[in-house]
């Protein structure tokens, strides 16, 4: 049976069978696999033993209006398994989507010419229909998204309507790539990677971390001021901890294990999360539900052993640093602090400017797919059923994530696109009533009964590395004044204005204004300009004779331009008043 496409989509699926088509041409060996239409275009993945280079993507890509301008028919038909896998006898990857199609589900295909490709559709009628399309890149991919299989050459490309559609489109490309905040970052000196320190290890330059380090304390403070208190744990544990919260069972292999359960008397590992660490701050002494709400927050720095396929940049680390909290209830507390945890993650989005970029997921679990979590039937439907209660009492669209849940309940995913258009989970609001009962955690009620609180497990900034990605990509590197690793840059023209600078920057400093260098290089005015717009530094101090004479400073705003000469205090004023507001 043909999915259902809009029409956008089934131009994008036909131009991916036109690549497959051109690939078999001048590269007959080449085994087939699948080559779906994707939100920004199409990709096709092939097995080939030479990935392509980009003189092979532009001679596919002449192979490909060839076979546009042959204006070839585009036919549906079916057969029985025996004759499908017959006719792709050649194609192993092919046969085995054919075997693992349900029995007496269509097998269906579809031929343009010579090429035939098993495809449940839709497609344009004729390849004239496409017309405005463009190879992007070559890639590795694994078969099927498991490390565990061959390494294939994905083939990324788009596809419009119309041409202008796709200059359009392209346009939006460059952009991306000058924001992308893999190449930025370490222009910028941000963030820098080492091979043989390790894939997803970065390494963070003064002033990435100065950045971090401000977000951070920027987060800590406010999470104080709203009730959460902080707590510090370990940075590893032995596997006793995780079988109890039952990562060791579901979450082992994203776990980087320190021992052999076969040889060690004790096998320890990074913690992954905080919170079965934090539990234990609950589990302290007794509690009663006096004690509720108990709100824990941590800056944890985790440890995820992903697929080195995984890997990009800040957005996807093994090692990264979290504002992580844990939020343990009574049942009648739960809306109202989920709504305290939502609030404060929209409230740091907002500062951030990334509000407008995200959008939000109701990610339930897959009951087909018992196996992946913890509780039972009852459980989770309690569960789903408190979160979309809450979810929609607060007027919140979302979509629904089957077999997005994490393993002990559900969760409110907050998500956001990276320049490329791949999204991500930025932060995460999770409803849990499974834990509590695992590791024996209650409180007595006020009818003198001792009962499982509910917990919430949430971050309200998320993964630093991958906040500061964004923020690297959302302001092209251009960061507000508040969050820039140098806030003010000095330029004085000549040697003479130097002790005039230096007792300037001490004004600055006393100010709070620390974040601040002088560029004492012999260089021409013009020269060390360029350099600090380069390095996107929000103000830039020239100081000349006129500037010593008076006693002002001549100020260059990156985004105002030249604001003319100004008194030293009027200044700090305009700085401090801009800082203090956080003004994107």
């Amino acid at each position: 049976m043909a999915v259902e496409m809009d029409e956008l989509q089934t131009l994008r699926h036909s131009a991916s069978h036109i690549l497959a088509q051109a690939v078999k041409r001048l590269f007959p060996e080449a085994k087939l696999t699948i080559g779906p239409p994707i939100d920004t275009g199409f990709y096709y993945d092939f097995d080939i033993e030479k990935p392509f280079s980009r003189e092979d993507l532009d001679n596919l890509e002449k192979e490909m209006k060839k076979i546009v301008k042959e204006n070839l028919k585009i036919e549906r038909f079916e057969l029985p398994r025996d004759e499908a896998l017959e006719l792709m006898k050649d194609e192993p990857y092919k046969c085995e989507l054919i075997n693992d199609l349900p029995e007496g589900e269509a097998i269906s295909f579809y031929k343009q010419g010579e090429f035939t490709d098993l495809c449940a559709g839709p497609h344009v009628r004729y390849t004239s229909k496409v017309k405005a399309f463009k190879l992007l890149s070559a890639t590795g991919a694994y078969w099927r998204g498991d490390e565990h299989n061959k390494m294939l050459t994905r083939v990324y490309g788009t596809a419009f309507k119309t041409k202008d559609e796709l200059e359009a489109h392209l346009t939006q490309l460059e952009e991306a790539k000058k924001r992308d905040h893999n190449k930025l970052g370490r222009d910028l000196e941000l963030f820098t990677t080492v091979d043989y320190i390790g894939q997803g290890l970065p390494i963070m330059l003064p002033k990435g971390a100065r950045i971090i380090q401000l977000l951070q304390r920027w987060v800590e403070d406010e999470e104080q001021k709203r009730g959460w208190q902080l707590t510090k744990t370990p940075f590893m544990a032995k596997s006793d901890l995780y079988k109890i919260s039952g990562h060791w069972d579901h979450y082992k292999d994203g776990m980087f294990v320190l021992g052999d359960e076969e040889k060690d008397d004790e096998v320890f590992a990074l913690r992954p999360m905080t919170c079965p660490f934090q539990y234990q701050a609950f589990l302290n002494r007794g509690r009663s539900y006096r004690d509720l709400p108990m709100r824990l927050n941590e800056t944890s720095t985790l440890f995820r052993n992903e697929a080195s396929g995984e890997m990009h940049g800040l957005i996807r680390v093994r090692q990264f640093t979290i504002s992580e909290g844990h939020l343990i209830c009574t049942p009648e507390q739960l809306e109202d602090e989920f709504r305290g945890c939502l609030e404060l993650t929209t409230y740091m989005l907002k500062t951030l400017g990334l509000y407008e970029d995200v959008s939000y997921r109701f990610s339930q679990w897959d009951p087909n797919d018992r196996d992946k979590y913890i509780g039972t039937q009852e459980q989770w439907d309690e569960a789903q059923s408190a979160m979309k209660t809450i979810l929609d009492d607060l007027g919140l669209e979302y979509k629904i994530g089957i077999g997005e849940a994490a393993f002990y309940g559900p969760k409110l995913d907050i998500q956001i696109k990276n320049v490329h258009g791949k999204e991500d989970t930025l932060i995460t609001i999770q409803i849990d009533q499974m834990l509590a009962e695992k590791f024996g955690m209650e409180y007595v009620d006020r009818d003198g009964k001792k009962k499982n609180p509910y917990i919430i497990h949430r971050t309200s900034i998320g993964c630093y590395e991958r906040t500061l990605a964004l923020l690297i990509e959302k302001y092209a590197g251009a960061f507000p004044v508040w969050l820039a690793p140098v806030q003010v840059k000095f330029l004085p023209i000549a040697d003479r204005h130097l002790d005039y600078v230096y007792d300037v920057k001490k004004q600055l400093e006393a100010a709070g204004i620390i974040r601040n260098e002088v560029d004492d290089r012999s260089e021409k005015l013009g020269f060390k300009l360029r350099e600090a717009q380069l390095e996107k530094v929000p103000y830039m101090i020239v100081v000349g004779d006129k500037d010593v004479e008076a006693g002002t400073v001549s100020v260059r705003s990156r985004r105002k331009g030249d604001m003319g000469s100004m008194p030293v205090k009027d200044f700090i004023k305009l700085i401090c008043d801009e800082v203090e507001a956080k003004t994107l």
